[in-house]
């Protein structure tokens, strides 16, 4: 008990800490945005790619702008592989030992994203400190600490021809954390690297549902996978009678949208749910306020943000914008220059802020995974609201779906053509189909336009799912577990084609 007291007497006091920085940040945020970056310069100036670029002769924004570019990652592919190769000094100083890998958004090929000790200790790490801590502050009567935390990430292997380690950002995080970590932390280490999926579905069943579990993290869509799991073998009616102490669900990735009413249901008591917003690249940002949707942007992770408005979006002529000079409600894609070594990296993520005093923002989507086939811009986001009401109003709930356009033909209009699978179908497929039409109309006046009269646009198109129709795709794709995600929108038919012969 007393060692126990103690544990808690030093949590508290570094949340207190820590919380008293991060409220540095939002009273000062353009001065800490500004001293990322130019620390950050200096510190890499020296680098292959600093000497290329001039970093040592940058003094002002207006400098830097013109001396580094925006780049894809297929632009900045050369220099990793170099760094890949063992070569030190490339973009960041010194030899970068772990690479997370990721598959690209419009291909097959893995995309590997360096991760630096300092981004490692510095941002991904931190965050992991300042979600307990943010958790913590709003919810002092918490018990994070007398119970476990499941978690549920990817797999980790070695690069096989060079001395550099890769594999889901998830696993890098869980092959380096502290001790302390792993003995509040469910399942084991062993467990937790795993490759094979259905295997590790197993071991990680037979481990956790004999511990004492409080929390959850993980990505929304394969935590329900193992959950659903869970009850199936255990044979329970609900998550909160194999764990009665469940508290909070830490979740990221995806959008939890979709996955809202199930949870609730799967869980069968109200809890907790916190958003993060974190990727391979860095980590960007946290719910900062209980029952919110909005993430505080953190800006003291070794992250210097630009932003691109989507309404100049060019990619032969990419312009970006400081923080400064964000607007409430536009949607723009995220550039980022982090302590892993990107600079001027176009993530591909697309946000929208909710707030300037404190930055707060919302994921809206992709910069590759919308819906633009007849001006319509349709993003993530009006797509989510329009399904939550549409599940509401039809007593259903949805597992996954993917969308693309149906292009004119024969003088006929375009469409819209859905594949939703159900966890619950709805009682009335068209009165589904129906409000979802009306509350894209409602929140994209673009959409709006292109289905008056269904002169552009007729009436969506849509398929309900085999059950397990994503999950076999994913599976024949080797894409099961960690980061992996089913892409929600797409401006071809590259993915909705492969599903729509599955589910003859």
């Amino acid at each position: 008990m007393a060692t126990k007291a103690l544990f808690n007497t030093v949590v508290n006091w570094f949340i207190k800490q820590r919380i008293d920085q991060i409220q540095n940040f939002m009273d000062h945020p353009i001065e800490t945005q500004n001293g990322v970056l130019f620390s950050q310069l200096y510190y890499a100036e020296n680098t292959d790619y600093g000497k290329i670029h001039g970093f040592s002769s940058i003094s002002s924004y207006e400098d830097f702008t013109k001396n580094v570019p925006i780049v894809t990652y297929e632009d900045f592919e050369p220099y990793i592989e170099q760094a890949r190769q063992g070569q030190k000094d490339v973009f960041w100083p010194g030899y970068v030992k772990n690479f997370a890998k990721s598959s690209g958004t419009t291909n097959a090929k893995s995309k590997f994203i360096p991760i630096t000790d300092e981004s490692l200790e510095l941002c991904h790490m931190k965050a992991g400190k300042d979600l307990i801590s943010i958790y913590a502050n709003n919810h002092p009567e918490n018990q994070l600490f007398t119970n476990m935390n499941l978690r549920l990430g990817g797999s980790a292997d070695f690069y096989e021809n060079f001395n550099t380690k890769f594999g889901d950002l998830s696993a890098i995080l869980i092959d380096n954390l502290p001790f302390w970590v792993e003995i509040t932390t469910t399942p084991s280490k062993k467990v937790s690297l795993m490759s094979e999926w259905e295997t590790k579905l197993e071991a990680i069943i037979s481990e956790v549902t004999n511990e004492k579990v409080g929390s959850l993290t993980g990505v929304p869509s394969w935590m329900m996978v193992l959950l659903q799991r869970i009850l199936k073998e255990k044979g329970h009616e609900s998550i909160s009678e194999l764990w009665p102490n469940l508290e909070v669900f830490f979740h990221g990735g995806i959008s939890f949208k979709p996955y809202r009413e199930q949870y609730k249901k799967i869980i069968g008591k109200d809890i907790n749910y916190y958003e993060i917003y974190n990727a391979s690249e860095g980590f960007f940002g946290i719910q900062d306020q209980h029952g919110s949707d909005e993430m505080l942007l953190m800006l003291d992770y070794g992250i210097f943000y630009e932003f691109i408005p989507m309404d100049k979006f060019d990619p032969d002529n990419l312009e970006a914008i400081p923080l400064q000079e964000v607007e409430i409600g536009k949607n723009y894609a995220m550039v980022i220059t982090t302590n892993s070594g990107l600079w001027r990296y176009l993530i591909g993520d697309t946000v929208r802020f909710t707030s300037l005093q404190p930055f707060r923002i919302k994921v809206s989507g992709r910069t590759k995974h919308y819906i633009n086939a007849f001006g319509e811009e349709l993003m993530i986001d009006n797509v989510e609201t329009a399904l939550s009401k549409a599940c509401e109003a039809t007593n259903s709930s949805i597992l996954d779906f993917t969308g693309a356009p149906v292009f004119m033909q024969n003088g006929e209009s375009g469409a819209h053509e859905w594949i939703f699978e159900f966890m619950q179908e709805p009682e009335d497929l068209e009165r589904f189909a129906e409000v979802f039409d009306n509350h894209l109309k409602s929140v994209n006046s673009d959409y709006e336009a292109k289905r008056y009269n269904n002169m552009t646009l007729k009436k969506p198109i849509i398929h309900v799912a085999k059950p397990h129709l994503f999950y076999k795709w994913m599976s024949e794709r080797g894409k099961l577990g960690g980061q992996n995600k089913v892409p929600r929108l797409s401006n071809d038919r590259e993915y909705i084609e492969p599903l729509l012969k599955m589910n003859q």
